[in-house]
């Protein structure tokens, strides 16, 4: 049975008996270890790669992307020194989108932001202590990331 060469979850490449250069095998595991765990990206899901990213940073790839990201759908992609880096995720993986501090999730297939929620307008018996508490909940929500406001 042939070992394999890459980790179960997110294809970090794995060392190889008697291989040489092992350290460029363990300095790319390390840089997408740097991005993946506690997961942050720019902005996203995007289709065309930005100009000028910085070393380390990461955005999610829309549907129908251009140019280096073409057939990159879903990924997360790494800018990194040697280029871009793209990344499969797993149902379930998060991310902070840092340009407004939403927490993204993949699932379904698909990236999905938070629900948006409206505060409580009508009806007939109002009771506005609660409409006070369900405002100011939704308040911390938003604030969390976990919420948008509708």
């Amino acid at each position: 049975m042939a070992e394999p060469m890459e980790t179960a979850r997110f294809s970090l490449p794995l060392l190889a008996m008697a291989q040489a250069q092992k350290e460029v095998t363990h300095n790319e595991a390390l840089t997408l270890l740097d991005a993946l765990v506690h997961l942050a990206i720019e902005d996203g899901p995007i289709a065309t790669p930005p100009a000028t990213p910085d070393s380390g940073q990461c955005w999610l790839v829309a549907a129908g992307a251009s140019g280096d990201w073409t057939g990159q759908a879903d990924s997360i992609a790494l800018w990194c020194d040697g280029g871009w880096r793209f990344v499969a995720p797993r149902a379930g993986t998060r991310a902070v989108r840092v340009s407004d501090g939403a927490v993204l999730r993949y699932r379904g297939g698909e990236w999905s932001g938070p629900e948006a929620v409206s505060t409580p307008a009508g009806g007939v018996t109002i009771d506005a202590e609660a409409r006070v508490a369900i405002s100011a909940l939704i308040l911390l929500l938003e604030a969390h990331g976990l919420l948008i406001s509708g």
